[in-house]
């Protein structure tokens, strides 16, 4: 009986070893979660940058809410693993969130409290060259003073056209 146990023991052990060279050899670093590329990583360099963005409403639940055309400047950043996006005119910054990045077509967003609203502003746009199209959603929700609920929401979707007016890739 014994014999037995110890011959398992022994199986069992080198069949763990040769599984732990063979991953190790294949990259594996011991950790059990490995992470793949980050969304950031996969960033066409040509996002970075100072663009020039026209919007226009395109549909709203609360046309008195939204402008119906718009021009702005963004300047998209990078320090470390922070994307910022900034517009020198209005003295507006925040750090936008990565969802999606594909090829040349990007999704990101930002969110905001403002005097008791919130503002979620997502933004698909498709890069080509120094220009990108796209649709920015803004979705306002104003908040109650008594207990936080949303009492009011404001959707809008607007067609985006931006050509870059400076920067230059980042390596």
């Amino acid at each position: 009986m014994l014999n037995k146990v110890l011959k398992v023991f022994i199986l069992s052990f080198i069949v763990l070893t040769f599984s732990l060279n063979a991953a190790k050899s294949d990259g594996y670093n011991g950790n059990v979660l490995k992470t793949g590329i980050s969304l950031q990583e996969r960033l066409p360099n040509g996002f970075f940058g100072t663009w020039r963005v026209a919007s226009v409403l395109s549909e709203t639940n609360s046309a008195k809410t939204f402008k119906k055309e718009n021009v702005d400047i963004w300047n998209l950043s990078k320090s470390g693993d922070v994307i910022n996006l900034s517009n020198p005119f209005t003295g507006a910054s925040a750090s936008i969130t990565l969802s999606y990045v594909g090829d040349d077509a990007i999704r990101f967003s930002k969110k905001g409290n403002y005097d008791g609203q919130v503002l979620t502003d997502t933004v698909e746009i498709k890069l080509s060259g120094d220009s990108f199209s796209g649709t920015n959603t803004l979705v306002l929700e104003t908040l109650s003073d008594v207990d936080n609920s949303v009492i009011k929401t404001a959707k809008a979707v607007y067609m985006l056209k931006g050509e870059k007016i400076a920067g230059t890739s980042i390596k």
